[in-house]
C-alpha cells in the first residue's frame, strides 16, 4: 500500500528502449495510496488509441466515467480511481482512431474472471508471505543450471491430473493440487513438474496455449495467491516447477491483445509475419520494443513474483522460421532473402541472456522441433542461450522403432542407436509428453505391439532405455502407470487402472523404482553433458534387437553396465563385453515379478571372464528375460595393457629389413 507506482519519466525511457524489465510493476492495475485516499491506480499502452477509460462494476462499464490521460508522448495512458479495491471487475474501454470502441482485458492485470467471462480483477501480489527463502537463495546460486544434477519432469495438465466435481467443472484448486500433487510426485520420485499452459486463456480445449492473460494465472483453480502456495508447497517438498511459456503467438478474441488499441499493436503488422495461418493466431511483432519488453518482463514475472524455477517455451520453430507452417507467397523473406526470423532470433537471446544474468538459476527450455543450431549455446558464440532443449529427434525415432514389431526391429537398429551420435550437441531433455498422446496417436502402452503381455514388457523395456539415455527426462501424466485411453483435458486421468488391475500396479511400481535408481546412481547424470560418461559396448546387434552400453562416473566408482532386449526372446546365459576385469552386480532388473517378469535375475555378482566378445577383452554371462533391462554396477578400473614383448637381435634384424624394403 502507497508504493510509487506511478509512470515516470524514467519508466517511459526503458520501455521505449524495450529493457524495463520490471515494467509489470508500473502498468496494469495496482492497489495504492495518492494524497491520503486508498484506489488503485491504472497503466495500459495504447500508443494510437483516440481515447482510453477504465470501465468496471464501480462505474456500470460505462465509456468515459473514468477517463484515462496519456503520460507524455508515451503511448501509455494512466489513471488512480480511489475507492477501488481487491477484487474489482474491470476493463479498458479502448477508442479506436474511427470512433470504435473495444472493450479490452488488462494485457498487465495480475487475476480474471473465470470462463467464459473476461473481465480482470484488481488484486494484490504482495500479501502472500513466502517461505521457500532457502531454495530460492540455493537457486540463485546455480550458475549452471542443472549441471551433474538429476532431473525427471512430470508433465501435468492440472485440470485433467485428478478432477473432483463437488468443485465447478471438477477442477481442484490449487491449494488441494499442490498437497495431492506434491505427495505423488514425491513418491514417484520425480525432481519437477512441468505444468501445460497455466496463464489465463479463454478455451480448455487450448490447453493453455492461447494465452489471453500473460500475467495472469488462470482462475479455473483459484486466485493468484492460491498459485503462489501451490509454489510454495513444491518447494517445501523439494520439487522444482517448470511453467509452459508461449511467447510465439496469441488468439484474436475480442477482449484480447490483438488490435488493441484498433491497430496491429502486439502482432507484427504484415499478415505475412503477424498471423498463423494454420493456428488461426497472431504473432508477436518482435521487432518493436515494448512488445519485446511485454515477453521478456512476463518471463521474469513468473520467475521473480512466482518464483517460478523455470520456462518451457513453447513452439520455438515457429518463431525462428518466418516460413513455418506457411505456403510460398505466404511468408515475407527477410532482408538477406532467407527464412530466419532475425527479430526472434534477437528476441531470444536477449531473453535467455537476461534471464541467467538476473537469475541464474532459473532453466529456460526450448521445444524446438528441428536442427537449429548452438540452441542451448552461449549468445556470444552464436547461440540462442536456452539452458536445455526438448530432443524431439530422439523421441520421434523412439517412437517409430518402439511401435514395430520385434521380428523386424532389425530393420530399424539406426533408429536407436542415432540419437547416440549426437547426444552432446546440445543439452538434451528427452521427452514423451502430452503431443505424443492426443488426437489419435494412442496412449503409450497402446502404441507397443503385440499381446497384452507383450505390450507392457515393450513398455518397461522403452521406458528403461529413456532412464538411462543421456539427458533430461520427461514423462507426460497417466504414461507411467499405462494408462490405456489417450489424453483428453476434459476428464480425469484413470486413477481406477491403480486399483482394479494388477498389470498397471506393476508398470507403475516399475516407473517409481526407475525413477528412484535415476536419482541414486550418478552416472546416469553426473557426466550428461560430455560424452566421456558414455561408452558403447554394443549398438550393431540389430539381429537379436539388443542394445548394450555403460554410463560411466567421474571417479570410476558405480558405473553401469547397461542390456536392452528388445525381443520377446529369452537368453539363459547371454554373453555381453564389459569395458574392464572386474566384478559386476546386478543393481536393476525389469524381470523382476514384482515388476510383471517371470521372476529370473541374476542374484549373485559376476566376475568378468578373460574372454573376448563385443571387441572387448573380458565379458560376462548372464540370464536375460524378454523384453529385459538388466543393469549392472562396476568399479572402472583400466584394463591390463599386454607386456611388451622383448625383441631378439634377430627380430630387430627382421624388422629393420622389412621397414628398408618398403622403403
Amino acid at each position: 500500500m502507497g508504493q510509487d507506482v506511478r509512470i515516470e519519466d524514467l519508466d517511459m525511457y526503458l520501455f521505449a528502449r524495450g529493457t524495463h524489465y520490471e515494467i509489470y510493476e508500473k502498468m496494469g492495475a495496482h492497489i495504492t495510496e495518492e494524497k491520503g485516499e486508498s484506489g488503485t491506480y491504472f497503466a495500459v499502452w495504447a500508443p494510437n488509441a483516440k481515447s482510453v477509460s477504465v470501465v468496471g462494476d464501480f462505474n456500470d462499464w460505462k465509456p468515459g466515467a473514468d477517463p484515462m490521460d496519456m503520460v507524455g508522448q508515451s503511448g501509455i495512458w494512466d489513471r488512480f480511481i480511489p475507492g477501488i479495491g481487491m477484487g474489482s471487475l474491470y476493463k479498458y474501454a479502448v477508442e479506436a482512431a474511427d470512433g470504435k470502441i473495444v472493450y479490452k482485458a488488462d494485457p498487465y492485470g495480475n487475476a480474471s474472471q473465470m470462463r467464459p467471462e473476461s473481465a480482470s480483477v484488481v488484486t494484490d501480489l504482495n500479501r502472500y508471505q513466502w517461505k521457500d527463502g532457502a531454495w530460492l537463495d540455493k537457486r540463485l546460486k546455480g550458475k549452471d543450471v542443472q549441471a551433474g544434477q538429476p532431473m525427471s519432469i512430470y508433465e501435468v495438465h492440472l485440470g485433467s491430473w485428478k478432477k473432483d466435481y463437488a468443485y465447478p467443472d471438477g477442477f481442484i484448486g490449487y491449494r488441494r493440487l499442490a498437497d495431492e500433487l506434491a505427495d505423488y510426485v514425491d513418491y514417484m520420485g520425480y525432481t519437477h513438474v512441468e505444468l501445460m499452459g497455466i496463464a489465463e486463456h479463454p478455451l480448455d480445449a487450448s490447453w493453455g496455449y492461447q494465452v489471453t492473460g500473460y500475467y495472469c494465472p488462470t482462475s479455473r483453480y483459484g486466485t493468484p495467491e492460491d498459485f503462489m502456495y501451490f509454489v510454495d508447497h513444491m518447494h517445501e517438498k523439494g520439487i522444482g516447477v517448470i511453467l509452459d511459456w508461449v511467447p510465439a503467438h496469441f488468439p484474436k478474441d475480442d477482449f484480447g491483445l490483438g488490435r488493441f488499441d484498433g491497430t496491429p499493436l502486439y502482432e507484427h503488422p504484415d499478415p505475412r509475419r503477424g498471423e498463423h495461418p494454420d493456428w488461426g493466431t497472431y504473432c508477436f511483432n518482435y521487432a518493436r520494443n515494448e512488445v519485446s519488453n511485454f515477453l521478456v518482463a512476463n518471463a521474469l514475472f513468473w520467475i521473480e513474483k512466482f518464483h517460478i524455477d523455470g520456462l518451457r517455451v513453447d513452439a520455438v520453430a515457429s518463431m525462428l522460421y518466418l516460413d513455418y507452417g506457411r505456403k510460398a507467397g505466404e511468408w515475407l523473406p527477410n532482408k538477406d532473402g532467407g527464412n530466419e526470423n532475425y527479430d526472434a532470433i534477437e528476441f531470444l537471446k536477449h531473453l535467455n541472456s537476461i534471464v541467467k544474468k538476473r537469475e541464474p538459476g532459473a532453466m529456460v527450455i526450448a521445444e524446438e522441433s528441428t536442427a537449429w543450431p548452438k540452441v542451448t549455446g552461449a549468445p556470444e558464440d552464436g547461440g540462442l542461450g536456452f539452458s536445455f532443449k526438448w530432443n524431439m529427434g530422439w523421441m520421434h525415432d523412439f517412437l517409430e522403432y518402439m511401435q514395430c514389431d520385434p521380428f523386424f526391429r532389425k530393420y530399424h537398429q539406426n533408429e536407436l542407436t542415432f540419437s547416440f551420435s549426437y547426444a552432446y550437441s546440445e543439452k538434451y531433455v528427452l521427452v514423451l509428453s502430452h503431443d505424443e498422446v492426443v488426437h489419435l496417436k494412442k496412449s503409450m502402452i497402446e502404441k507397443m505391439p503385440g499381446t497384452l503381455p507383450e505390450k507392457y514388457g515393450n513398455l518397461r523395456v522403452g521406458y528403461g532405455l529413456m532412464i538411462m539415455h543421456p539427458g533430461k527426462k520427461l514423462l507426460f501424466m497417466g504414461q507411467d502407470f499405462a494408462q490405456h485411453r489417450e489424453w483428453s483435458e476434459e476428464r480425469s486421468l484413470d486413477w481406477n487402472l491403480l486399483d482394479d488391475y494388477e498389470q498397471h500396479k506393476q508398470i507403475h511400481r516399475y516407473m517409481r523404482d526407475l525413477l528412484h535408481f535415476y536419482r541414486q546412481y550418478s552416472a546416469l547424470y553426473e557426466l550428461d553433458d560430455s560424452p566421456e560418461g558414455f561408452v558403447w559396448i554394443n549398438g550393431a546387434d540389430a539381429d537379436h534387437n539388443m542394445l548394450t552400453f555403460c554410463r560411466m562416473t567421474k571417479s570410476g566408482k558405480n558405473c553401469l553396465l547397461c542390456h536392452f532386449n528388445f525381443s520377446p526372446v529369452v537368453y539363459d546365459k547371454f554373453r555381453s563385453g564389459v569395458p574392464c576385469p572386474g566384478v559386476y552386480t546386478e543393481v536393476f532388473n525389469s524381470n523382476a515379478k514384482e515388476y510383471g517378469g517371470d521372476g529370473r535375475v541374476n542374484k549373485r555378482p559376476i566376475t568378468a571372464d578373460k574372454m573376448n566378445w563385443d571387441y572387448k577383452d573380458y565379458s560376462i554371462g548372464y540370464h536375460l528375460g524378454p523384453f529385459g533391462v538388466c543393469i549392472f554396477k562396476f568399479d572402472y578400473k583400466e584394463p591390463p595393457k599386454p607386456a611388451a614383448k622383448r625383441l631378439s637381435r634377430k627380430d630387430v634384424r627382421g624388422l629393420c629389413g622389412r621397414y628398408k624394403k618398403i622403403g
